[in-house]
């Protein structure tokens, strides 16, 4: 028998008896000893044996002065178990049934956490961004001065980022697939949105490039009103980011336009 086969035989054997133990202890009646043993599996990192526990003697806790931090050991239990949808729940009830714990704030930090956690990638429904930044910001307001809130302000931040990402590789489809007049408005969303961003003039120039597109494409009796819509553009850059290194790329659509318009209006 190779070495391989004897540890996987070892495993199997641990296995089987640890859930032989854990079996006996589910179904003793001595509920003082399920206590120390669900603390013991806590205590050892065994996450879902201690769960298990919890929720088989809180009936017997409920009321007396282990309930509150079996309570919160039960929250952090799923949560270190990444399933984060019920640690979610479970920090609010938290809040809930203890209104007045010490361990609250932590709660409500770990809450707008868990929902964090389950901020998809950014192609996908970002429901769970937004709740983490309604829940960052609750906290921060609720609980000013907390040692936490530069890590929720920074959450916060990450948030936008990944909404406003999202935003702009919408804009930059419409683009890329040819719908020109929908991706200036994107684009003019994205920048409207996020006027704080670094990345704004980016945009904005973005939007005068898709509308430069739309009136290149467009009908002949459009394109006069088509090319205008570009050099208010390019003026609304102008008054916007004067400062802006992309100024002198504005400025050449701007001229270019101008002469097109010329042309066109002989």
């Amino acid at each position: 028998m190779n070495r391989i086969v004897l540890l996987l035989l070892s495993v199997v054997l641990l296995t089987s008896s640890c859930s032989n133990k854990f079996g006996k202890i589910m179904k003793s009646k001595d509920y003082e000893y399920k206590f120390k043993m669900a603390e013991q599996y806590y205590a050892n990192k065994n996450y879902g044996y201690a769960q298990q526990l919890f929720e088989d003697i809180f009936p017997y806790v409920k009321g007396t002065t282990r309930y509150e931090d079996m309570y919160f050991k039960f929250a952090y239990s799923y949560y270190y178990e990444k399933d984060y949808l019920n640690a979610e729940n479970l920090f609010k009830t938290f809040v809930e049934n203890f209104p007045t714990s010490a361990k609250g704030e932590e709660c409500d930090y770990m809450r707008a956490y868990c929902y964090y956690k389950q901020s998809p990638k950014v192609e996908l429904d970002q429901t769970n961004t937004n709740k983490t930044m309604q829940l960052m910001q609750a906290y921060i307001n609720t609980h000013p001065g907390s040692p936490r809130s530069k890590d929720a302000t920074d959450i916060i931040d990450k948030c936008r980022e990944k909404l406003e990402l999202k935003d702009y590789k919408s804009a930059e489809l419409y683009y890329n697939l040819g719908f020109f007049k929908a991706a200036a408005i994107a684009y003019g969303n994205v920048s409207d949105n996020f006027p704080d961003s670094k990345k704004s003039d980016e945009y904005k120039l973005q939007v005068i490039k898709a509308y430069y597109k739309y009136a290149e494409m467009s009908y002949e009796e459009k394109q006069i009103e088509r090319y205008q819509k570009v050099i208010s553009e390019c003026n609304d850059f102008t008054e916007r980011f004067a400062e802006s290194k992309l100024l002198e790329e504005v400025t050449n659509y701007k001229s270019k336009t101008s002469n097109i318009l010329k042309n066109l209006k002989k």
